[in-house]
C-alpha cells in the first residue's frame, strides 16, 4: 500500500471536504461480535477498519441527490473515495449505475450481519488497485432499487434521466476533478451505454462488458417472445422490493421500502414487458443501437458471440452509429466478465491483463495519461479459439449476398420430426422446457435448451424425400480454403402464409458433424421479411459446407405459438459480412473454456446436401 493509505486526517476536515448532501445520520449497530459497525451518513466517513465491508484503503459515504426528469425522484449513491485524501485533492470518478447496489445484496438477501457498500465489483477494485491509482468508485442505485425511490424503469427515459443525474452529480463534488468514467458489466453496463448515448462533457470513457444494445431484444425477438418475457418483470420487481438492512439509515430504509406504499411501480414494471410491438415508443426510447448515433464517447466493450444471456444482437448498429474511439475484447465465451477466472483457475475469456487493460483505458482519458502499452483497438476470438488484433469489428473483405432460393415448412414447432424420431411405440421426444420463474441480466438459465439430437437429420432425411416437413435446408458447395463469417447475418425472403419462422446457420464438417452457430427467429406474415441474426463471428475450415436452416421453431428459447399452417418461402436471400483468416495478426490469449461447452451442446448430425451455391460467389469457394 502506498503512504496514501496511511495518511491521518481530522473527521472535521473531511466532512468539510466531502460537503455532504442532505440526509439522516443513523446510529452505529452492535455487530454480531459486539462491536461497533457504523453505517456510513451524513455524519461522517466510515474506514475499513471501522466496518469490514468497506473496502480496504477507502473510505465510505453516502448521499442523496435528485434525478434529472423533474419527476421527484430521490437517488442514493455510495461513494468510495481514497483514503488520506486531502481537503484540497481532487480525484476522478469510476461511476457505476444500476439495480445490484442494495446493501442487502445484490439480487436477494446475501446474509451480511450488517450494512455496508456493495461489494459488486470488488474484483474490479483489487484487480486495479484502484484507490493507490487515485480513483473515487461511487456505485448509485437506479430509481426503484436500494435507497432511492421512483418507479422501476427498465432502462428508459427514467432510468436515462437517473444516468445524467449521476454522472452530473459526480463531476461536482468537491473531492472530483470533474472527468467521469462509467464502469460495469450486464445491467450496469446498459446504463453505461446509455451514458455514452447522453452525451455529457463530463463522461470521458465507458467500460461496458455483456451489455444489451437494444431493451426490445432480450424479451422478443421480432414480435415473438422469449421465455424471460415474465421472468424479467418478476426478477426486476424482487430485487425492488428486497428489504433493507436493520441498521441502514432512516432515509435509505424509507427508500427501499418505496413499492410498499407505490404498488403502481410494480405493476407499471411488469406491464412494460408484454408489449410485443417493437415500434411501440415504450421500446423505441429503449432502443440504445438507434440512439447511439453520433455518440463519441470512448468506449471499451466485451461481447460473447456464443454467451446465452445478454446476446450480440444489434451489437454492430450500436457500434457502427458510434463515432468515439473503441476498445473491445470479442469472442467465444458466456456471461463473464473480463477477470472471471472458472473454478480451475483458467480465465473465463481467455485472455490476460483486463484489470491492467481497463486501467490504462481510465488513465489515458480521465488523466490524459498516455499508454505504457501498445494494445489492440479490438481483441478478437473466433471459433477456433485463436485470438487476432483488428483496428475496428467487424473487419468485412467482402459482403456477399446469396441465393437461397424457394421452399416450405409447416409451423407445427417441430412436432412433425419428433414424432417420427420416436420408437415404435414409445413416446415422442418433448419439446424442450421453457425456463421459469426469475430472469434478470445477471442470472439466466445456465444454458439453453437445443433441438433434441437427430432432429436436424431427420428434417433433412424428410426433405430428400420430398416432403414439406418443419423446416427445409438449402447447402453450400464445399469450400476448398477458410473463410470466415463476422458481423451480422442478415435473411430476407417473401413468404405465403402465417406463423413463425427460425433461421439458423449450421457449420458442417465432411464427416456430417455439424454446429449451430448462428440462430434468429421472427414472426412472419405473406409478404417480404428481413430478418437480422445475432452478430457472430465464425470460421468455415476448408471442406465444410455452410447449411441454412429455414423453419418452425424447435428450440426452448422462445415462447412461439405454431400457427400449424404450410409456410410457403421464394426469393430466399443470405447476405453475409466475410474475412479471410489469412490476414489475421495474432495478439496473446487462449481459447476461452465456454467454447468447447457450447460445441458439445450444440454439435449434432447433419450429412451435407446437393451445393446450390456457393459462399464467395464469381471464384472459387
Amino acid at each position: 500500500m502506498r503512504a496514501r493509505r496511511a495518511a491521518v486526517r481530522s473527521a472535521s476536515a473531511l466532512v468539510a471536504a466531502l460537503a455532504l448532501t442532505a440526509g439522516l445520520a443513523g446510529p452505529a449497530v452492535a455487530a454480531d461480535q459486539g462491536e461497533a459497525r457504523p453505517a456510513a451518513t451524513t455524519a461522517g466517513p466510515v474506514t475499513h477498519e471501522e466496518n469490514d465491508r468497506v473496502p480496504e484503503g477507502s473510505v465510505w459515504t453516502q448521499h442523496y441527490f435528485p434525478s434529472a426528469d423533474r419527476s421527484g425522484t430521490r437517488l442514493h449513491a455510495d461513494v468510495l473515495l481514497p483514503e488520506g485524501l486531502t481537503r484540497r485533492e481532487k480525484v476522478p470518478v469510476i461511476l457505476s449505475v444500476g439495480p445490484y447496489f442494495a446493501h442487502a445484496g445484490q439480487t436477494g438477501p446475501e446474509g451480511w450481519t450488517h450494512t455496508g457498500p456493495s461489494a459488486r465489483f470488488q474484483d474490479f477494485i483489487e484487480g486495479t488497485d484502484l484507490f493507490d491509482q487515485g480513483y473515487a468508485f461511487v456505485m448509485v442505485d437506479l430509481r426503484g432499487f436500494g435507497g432511492s425511490t421512483g418507479c422501476l424503469d427498465w432502462g428508459g427515459p427514467g432510468e436515462q434521466a437517473d444516468v445524467r443525474a449521476a454522472i452530473d452529480w459526480a463531476s461536482r463534488q468537491p473531492w472530483s476533478t470533474g472527468a467521469v468514467g462509467m464502469y460495469g458489466k450486464s445491467y450496469d453496463a446498459v446504463t453505461g451505454l446509455i451514458g455514452n448515448n447522453l452525451d455529457q462533457r463530463a463522461l470521458k470513457a465507458v467500460v461496458a462488458q455483456e451489455p444489451l444494445w437494444d431493451m426490445y431484444q432480450y424479451i422478443y425477438s421480432n414480435g415473438v417472445p422469449r421465455p424471460n418475457v415474465t421472468g424479467t418483470a418478476n426478477a426486476y420487481n424482487s430485487i425492488a422490493t428486497m428489504a433493507p438492512m436493520p441498521d441502514d439509515d432512516p432515509r435509505y430504509r424509507a427508500a427501499a421500502l418505496h413499492e410498499q406504499t407505490h404498488p403502481e411501480c410494480l405493476t407499471e414494471n411488469s406491464a412494460g414487458y408484454r408489449i410485443s410491438d417493437q415500434r411501440d415508443e415504450h421500446w423505441t426510447s429503449r432502443d440504445l443501437a438507434r440512439m447511439a448515433k453520433g455518440s463519441d464517447t470512448p468506449l471499451f466493450v466485451t461481447q460473447g458471440f456464443i454467451e446465452n444471456n445478454t446476446k450480440p444482437e444489434e451489437m454492430e448498429e450500436y457500434l457502427d452509429n458510434h463515432r468515439g474511439p473503441e476498445r473491445g475484447w470479442v469472442g467465444q465465451w458466456d456471461h463473464v466478465r473480463g477477470g472471471d477466472r472458472t473454478p480451475d483457475g483458467r480465465l473465463a475469456m481467455g485472455r490476460e491483463g483486463w484489470y491492467d487493460e481497463t486501467l490504462s483505458f481510465y488513465d489515458q482519458y480521465l488523466k490524459g495519461v498516455r499508454p505504457s502499452v501498445r494494445y489492440p483497438a479490438y481483441a478478437v476470438e473466433d471459433s477456433t479459439g485463436a485470438w487476432r488484433a483488428q483496428r475496428t469489428w467487424p473487419v468485412t473483405e467482402r459482403s456477399v449476398n446469396l441465393p437461397l432460393g424457394d421452399g416450405s415448412y409447416v409451423d407445427d414447432g417441430g412436432a412433425s420430426a419428433r414424432a417420427a424420431l420416436a420408437a415404435p411405440g414409445g413416446p415422442t421426444p418433448a419439446a424442450p422446457p421453457q425456463p421459469t420463474g426469475r430472469w434478470d441480466m445477471e442470472n439466466a438459465p445456465a444454458t439453453e435448451h437445443p433441438a433434441p439430437e437427430g432432429l436436424a437429420a431427420e428434417l433433412a432425411e424428410r426433405q430428400r424425400d420430398g416432403e414439406v416437413a418443419s423446416s427445409f435446408f438449402v447447402w453450400s458447395e464445399p469450400l476448398n480454403r477458410p473463410v470466415r463469417v463476422t458481423g451480422t447475418p442478415r435473411l430476407s425472403l417473401k413468404a405465403k402464409g402465417e406463423g413463425n419462422v427460425m433461421v439458423k446457420l449450421h457449420d458442417v464438417a465432411p464427416d456430417g458433424t455439424a454446429v449451430m452457430f448462428d440462430e434468429q427467429v421472427s414472426l412472419v406474415d405473406s409478404g417480404r421479411l428481413t430478418v437480422d441474426l445475432k452478430a457472430t463471428d465464425w470460421t468455415l475450415a476448408a471442406g465444410h459446407v455452410l447449411a441454412v436452416e429455414i423453419g418452425s421453431i424447435q428450440t426452448g428459447s422462445w415462447r412461439d405459438t405454431p400457427s400449424g399452417e404450410t409456410i410457403r418461402v421464394s426469393d430466399a436471400r443470405l447476405r453475409l459480412a466475410l474475412d479471410d483468416p489469412a490476414d489475421d495478426v495474432a495478439t496473446p490469449g487462449d481459447r476461452s473454456p465456454y467454447l468447447d461447452t457450447y460445441l458439445s451442446q450444440y454439435t449434432v448430425t447433419l450429412p451435407a446436401g446437393p451445393g446450390t451455391f456457393s459462399v464467395v460467389p464469381g471464384r472459387r469457394p
